[in-house]
């Protein structure tokens, strides 16, 4: 099979609501695009169900009362994409060079379909060329085996199950290694780091049924309609029973706006919809520091006022005396922030955010709904702080229909921090594996994936082992991470597609094709069952049947298998082989390592809904070093972490409705009216009309940190947008090239994508 081509460009708005015909015409463009086989509509009827298998795209919960038809379009689209009945063989590698296939755009890439054999990189041909697994694995072993572990990372992505992931992070620290950053690290950290600070653990407290008891949600920075469709379901029922829904987002995104449900026929016959948000407030990019103290600063004064008055309290005060530490320099802020500046920052009004304090004033459970919109800044972790500052004043946590739920992309990111997949090692009970495995863990901090990308650059990282993903084109800096990635000693993939990662290779370098999640995992036992964990901390079985897109492909926990045999001396402790002939042994293992989390897990395993982990803070009890859920007093109004000068713009990064993550399923974002291209520069009118420039032209980006580094990203076509004035918006991953790898969040290192310094050049 050859190329994909695009269509020519198309851009002009869209009027459909999110879901509807529009939902049901995209499945109908792209399964017969995938030439899938008839199996897959079997398996698309056991997606997220008991005994099904687990979405491989986001993390959104799985019901126990499910819906006949449990997959969103997004869901589907990733079905059909590892389902697809196209193949990437050794004769395609045979035709085309690394060199040649640089040139190929992200999505011609992965089209192609699915990897069939495990393959080795040949520098004299510049091509990859298969081998035998047995040699792969020997040959990896013997240049691991020499190497400083301190030098080598082994990243996981967050498609991984948890019994892999458990596996993988043994397999690393017994080797002596701590380096395990994941996709967390570049979406999500800023939440483990903030939520831990402030209520004692690193997740949401909140789960699906607090939609059935909550009479007001706030959502910041998270486009639902693109990147967790299934939860419409969700917040239109709460609209349906009166549910007020507060949005602060840059962009109007359709999700946030109205929905059609394509499960309900009444709606699709007669086109009805259901709004969501009930106040959609346009903020600029990175203020929402400063909408919420707007907020905060409207309770306050509402609450001062009630007490002079001798009325009823705005604040949960004996809430806050009980559960909290610190209200007081906290409300002094607030207290103290200008108005003006707040405006300025926001670019709304304080009768804006007069309206949106009331919906929470008069609210007795709130939601507070939040993505990457609030993480990936310079002061991410701030601005998860302050949602549990919001969320403190009224007592919003411990209570049913009440709590902070950040949205987790990857469908079991969250799920690898739990069995150990982490740099941090206070995250980890490295006594109890010490113990369990009969060795000395190591004890230092391992790199972080800002760290690994100094690393690789500097050299000081020599090996680069990688569980899924596609690291290389997720990461900021990306001429400097492309030019140094050769310099690796060693790079090893496992993937199930071809990405733009795999086309840089170390001095030595394997490229190995492993199961879906989707197929039949048959071992010694028989046919195997892995487990992910959500957004809400609920653990689900799943179970793949449809039939692997290769006889030469091996699971992941074989693959890792694999290695470790290989890179590591024997253990009395551990049976590889075992655990992957049978992986209720893993489970079993994870168990010992986790038994406050995990008891009796082989027999919960498909527990219908799954089963929640727990929560402490969700119990009001507050893990933190005073015992109580702490108050962060703001320190600014912006969580940019750089200024606002003549002629520099605030860019945030975007996904399309035709992607997942780095995934690009196809050309067409629906909900923003672009069609044919991914090259758009979304603008404001005004800003357009000042800079001189006209719909359509075609301009490039540079990076206007201030480290004295060219990046420029080229061939952009200006689209008007509803965009607040001075920020601008541009697909991710192609715009990662604008951002330096020191552009993060501070404490928790995610890179700052959803705020990067830019000018235009015509």
């Amino acid at each position: 099979m050859g190329r994909q081509k695009s269509d020519d460009p198309v851009i002009k708005p869209f009027a459909g609501p999110a879901g509807g015909w529009g939902s049901v015409r995209s499945l109908a463009e792209i399964l017969p695009r995938e030439r899938v086989p008839p199996e897959a509509f079997r398996e698309l009827a056991r997606q997220n169900k008991p005994e099904g298998f687990a979405c491989v795209s986001c993390a959104w919960p799985k019901p126990a009362d499910h819906h006949p038809a449990e997959f969103c379009e997004e869901g589907a689209k990733a079905t059909a994409w590892e389902l697809t009945s196209l193949r990437t063989t050794p004769e395609f590698f045979a035709q085309h060079s690394l060199t040649e296939l640089r040139g190929w755009k992200d999505y011609d890439l992965e089209q192609h379909g699915r990897l069939t054999h495990p393959l080795r990189y040949d520098p004299a041909t510049d091509k990859y060329v298969a081998v035998a697994w047995d040699e792969v694995f020997a040959d990896i072993g013997a240049v691991l085996r020499p190497l400083d572990p301190r030098s080598v990372v082994f990243y996981a992505s967050g498609r991984a199950s948890l019994e892999a992931s458990y596996m993988y992070g043994l397999m690393a620290r017994l080797y002596g290694c701590q380096n395990l950053p994941d996709s967390s690290n570049m979406c999500h950290e800023s939440t483990s780091v903030g939520l831990k600070a402030a209520i004692g653990v690193p997740v949401g407290t909140t789960q699906l049924e607090d939609f059935d008891h909550c009479d007001a949600i706030f959502f910041f920075g998270q486009n639902v309609g693109s990147n967790a469709p299934r939860m419409l379901h969700d917040l239109r029922a709460c609209r349906k029973r009166g549910v007020e829904i507060v949005t602060f987002n840059p962009l109007r995104e359709r999700g946030l706006e109205r929905f059609t449900d394509p499960q309900n026929p009444v709606e699709m016959v007669t086109l009805g919809e259901t709004g969501i948000s009930t106040q959609y407030h346009q903020l600029r990019v990175g203020s929402d520091l400063a909408a919420m103290t707007g907020i905060a600063k409207w309770l306050l004064l509402w609450d001062d006022a009630a007490l002079a008055a001798g009325e009823a309290p705005v604040l949960d005060h004996a809430f806050i005396a009980e559960h909290t530490h610190d209200f007081a320099p906290f409300a002094d802020a607030v207290r103290a922030a200008d108005w003006d500046e707040i405006e300025r920052e926001t670019g709304l009004s304080r009768d804006a955010l007069k309206d949106a304090a009331a919906v929470y004033a008069r609210s007795k459970a709130v939601m507070a709904i939040y993505g990457m919109g609030l993480t990936q800044h310079v002061r991410g972790v701030d601005n998860v702080r302050m949602v549990v500052n919001l969320l403190l004043l009224r007592g919003n946590i411990g209570r049913p229909g009440a709590g902070p739920t950040p949205v987790r992309g990857h469908s079991n990111v969250q799920g690898q921090r739990t069995v150990g997949i982490t740099e941090k090692t206070e995250l980890v009970p490295v006594g109890k594996l010490g113990m369990q495995y009969g060795f000395k863990p190591p004890s230092e901090k391992g790199l972080d994936t800002v760290e690994t990308c100094r690393g690789i650059i500097d050299g000081s990282v020599r090996a680069f082992v990688s569980l899924g993903g596609n690291f290389l084109r997720a990461v900021p800096e990306t001429g400097p991470m492309e030019a140094a990635w050769p310099n690796l000693d060693l790079s090893v993939q496992i993937a199930t597609k071809l990405n733009r990662n795999h086309l840089f290779p170390g001095r030595v370098s394997y490229l190995l094709p492993c199961l879906g999640r989707i197929e039949q995992d048959m071992q010694a036992t028989g046919p195997q069952a892995v487990s992910v964990e959500d957004s809400t901390s609920c653990i689900h079985g799943s179970r793949g049947k449809a039939s692997p897109a290769s006889p030469h492909l091996l699971s992941e926990p074989a693959i890792v298998a694999g290695i470790a045999k290989q890179m590591l001396p024997p253990n009395p402790k551990i049976d590889w082989d075992a655990w992957v002939g049978d992986y209720s042994l893993i489970r079993d293992a994870i168990e010992e390592t986790y038994p406050a989390i995990f008891p009796d897990f082989n027999r919960r395993l498909f527990t219908p809904g799954g089963f929640w982990k727990g929560n402490k803070a969700s119990e009001r009890i507050w893990q933190t070093p005073s015992g109580k859920a702490e108050f962060f007093p703001p320190a600014a109004l912006s969580a940019t972490g750089f200024g606002d000068v003549q002629g520099r713009y605030r860019l945030m990064t975007l996904r399309s409705n035709d992607q997942f993550n780095t995934t690009i399923y196809g050309y067409h974002d629906r909900f923003r009216g672009v069609k044919g291209t991914r090259d758009v520069l979304f603008m404001n009118e005004e800003d357009m009309t000042q800079a001189g420039i006209v719909e359509g032209q075609v301009v490039a980006l540079e990076s206007d940190a201030e480290d004295g580094i060219a990046r420029r990203r080229e061939g952009l076509i200006v689209t008007r947008y509803a965009i607040p004035k001075g920020c601008l918006g541009a697909y991710y991953p192609e715009a990662n090239i604008l951002i330096p790898v020191e552009h993060h969040a501070e404490q928790s290192h995610v890179p700052a994508a959803k705020s990067i310094p830019v000018k235009i050049r015509l």
